[in-house]
């Protein structure tokens, strides 16, 4: 049997998978904080006609080794971090983390009030989608209803109470009413829900504390958290517009909106990083290279026909 067929083969299907990552990348051009993806193909081992020889002293020269090669395989599938362009929404609950390599921390786990736990075995996803959403109780989340997660603060001086660098265990949270000492309130008296109804609210850009508004004050509420990875390579992407560490990431290391982790731009969000000119390049050169294996094998048919035919 040629073995060109079977080379051939492996064109095929690594041209087919380029074509799958490819496609993945288009149609995913419009989805906030995508990051492309692009494939790194290897050669497979080669078959030895004849092996090297050294130069022998006084007569024959060197002679290089004679080898042919028996296909290809994927080496690896990379994602393209490089932050994405900035949208302007001017939705007060969408948010950009202007740093490339920063993500909002967000957890499927949180109490029934979306308030504060200390619950230790939280399970954390990372993302870069910012398009945020309130639910009846004020807890911040995510589109599939993932709480975001901060640090508590002080509600009138600001000052962190957690411990910083610490995996953060507030669920952010934006309640319609707050008593005089910043703590989220349930009055039941006209007078009093006046004084302590939320007018307005706004987030930090460059600490990511959350401020309310009342008429009886200001109180800040909650920091909103950000991690970044030794190596984002290695995050797991779990759908959904989610990562999640491996063993290969390695820890998150968590902090805030400031110097190290880059600031908050609410209002906007971060769209994909897709460069579609690149993705319909890549397309055809997949396409080509694809049709180009195909018509080796359609070769090697009519080759081993031929030598069936020989004998007539």
């Amino acid at each position: 049997m040629l073995p060109s067929l079977y080379t051939a083969i492996s064109g095929l299907r690594v041209n087919q998978q380029k074509l799958n990552v490819t496609a993945d990348n288009i149609a995913n051009s419009s989805t906030t904080g995508f990051k492309s993806k692009n494939m790194i193909f290897e050669d497979m081992l080669s078959q030895n006609l004849s092996d090297p020889s050294a130069p022998v002293s006084g007569g024959l020269g060197g002679i290089n080794g004679r080898q042919s090669g028996l296909g290809v395989k994927i080496a690896g599938i990379n994602t393209d971090f490089s932050a994405g362009s900035t949208q302007t929404t001017n939705r007060s609950l969408d948010f950009m983390a202007t740093k490339g390599g920063s993500y909002f921390v967000v957890s499927p786990d949180g109490d029934a009030t979306g308030g504060d736990t200390n619950n230790t075995t939280k399970s954390y996803y990372y993302t870069r989608d910012g398009a945020f959403t309130l639910d009846e109780a004020g807890s911040l989340l995510t589109q599939a209803g993932y709480h975001v997660m901060g640090y508590n603060v002080e509600p009138k001086t600001g000052v962190i109470t957690d411990t910083a660098g610490n995996p953060p265990t507030k669920c952010i949270q934006i309640a319609q009413y707050y008593d005089e000492n910043g703590a989220v309130a349930a009055p039941t008296d006209q007078a009093d829900k006046d004084k302590e109804k939320v007018t307005s609210w706004s987030v930090e850009p460059s600490t990511g504390i959350v401020t309310v508004k009342t008429a009886g004050g200001s109180y800040d509420v909650g920091q909103i958290a950000l991690a970044s990875f030794q190596n984002e390579g290695g995050l797991v992407k779990d759908g959904g517009n989610l990562y999640e560490s491996s063993p290969n990431s390695g820890d998150a290391a968590y902090g805030t909106p400031g110097k190290n982790y880059g600031s908050l731009n609410q209002g906007s969000l971060e769209m994909s990083n897709v460069d579609l000119a690149q993705q319909f390049t890549d397309m055809i050169v997949a396409t080509r290279a694809f049709q180009a294996n195909g018509k080796i094998i359609t070769t090697d048919d009519t080759i081993l026909e031929d030598l069936v035919n020989l004998k007539r």
